[in-house]
């Protein structure tokens, strides 16, 4: 099979190009296609979802398929598609996150963020992520990405949607199963920490305890506490469609005008997934 013919998967994350997770994946990952790398030169954990409008971007060639930019985990997948890979890539997989991306912290993580910007792209993307913060085992999350990636270039995703995974820092053997989540709900305790500098100016740290958790039922959380690797598929819509009509029921208005009504749909906001409404891996 030709270059042109393989799947092309670009691979990214935020804890920089020299991360050891980053090069677990993309060796994994290498087995299903073509695999080029675009990660940040240096670590981005918690950028977010942010993009750099305010000054140019940089990219340094390392080696085959190899690039780091001078920006966030979402220029890197903005820059890949748009400039930097020689074709439209078929999937892309974030990670492997040296640490746990679970619950709300989701929306913090620039390593579900590459996963997000992928997927508005149109782009079938999961992100990977291990537990812990000392040594970490990354087999069976090589393992589980590869095994992952198969069936996400296989099936594809339905649109709008993502994959967070998130796996207990053991070796495979100890792992007990896949368990298909929703997101947890973190019990947040970050404090800020004012000190002073030598030149008697104040400055902050903000940090916390270990997050504490609650215990909801079948949360990504409690799947990896139990051993289990968590499969979460998160929805790019945020919109609370519970809340809408509640809310037209305030009787909003703009200088005493009638309410603005929301247009009358022809079908529920749920419900419309088809085949034909899901992302494709084909080229």
């Amino acid at each position: 099979m030709g270059r042109e013919e393989q799947p092309l998967i670009l691979v990214s994350n935020d804890d920089g190009i020299g991360s050891a997770g980053l090069k677990s994946l993309a060796e994994s990952l290498s087995e299903l296609g073509e695999v080029m790398v675009v990660a940040p030169d240096r670590e981005r954990s918690a950028a977010g979802h942010s993009l750099t409008l305010s000054r140019p971007l940089r990219a340094s060639h390392l080696g085959q398929g190899w690039y780091s930019v001078d920006g966030t985990p979402t220029d890197c997948i903005t820059l890949a598609v748009m400039g930097l890979l020689p074709r439209r890539p078929h999937m892309v997989a974030a990670g492997i996150n040296h640490g746990s991306n679970m619950g709300d912290d989701v929306t913090y993580s620039g390593t579900v963020s590459s996963a997000i910007e992928a997927t508005l792209q149109g782009i079938p993307a999961f992100a990977i992520s291990v537990t812990g913060d000392g040594d970490f085992d990354f087999r069976a999350s090589g393992q589980f990405a590869k095994r992952l990636g198969e069936e996400i270039l296989r099936r594809g995703l339905p649109r709008d949607t993502l994959l967070n995974v998130n796996m207990p820092n053991a070796p495979p053997e100890a792992i007990r199963g896949v368990a298909v989540t929703r997101q947890g709900r973190r019990v947040y305790s970050e404090t800020v920490v004012q000190k002073i500098d030598p030149r008697g100016k104040a400055y902050y740290w903000i940090g916390g305890a270990p997050p504490m958790w609650e215990q909801l039922g079948e949360t990504d959380y409690e799947a990896v506490s139990a051993g289990w690797i968590s499969v979460t598929p998160l929805h790019l819509d945020l919109t609370n469609h519970r809340v809408i009509d509640d809310l037209k029921a305030w009787g909003l208005s703009l200088n005493g005008g009638p309410p603005i009504e929301r247009a009358e749909e022809s079908e529920p906001p749920h419900g419309r997934e088809s085949k034909a409404n899901r992302i494709s891996v084909t080229s």
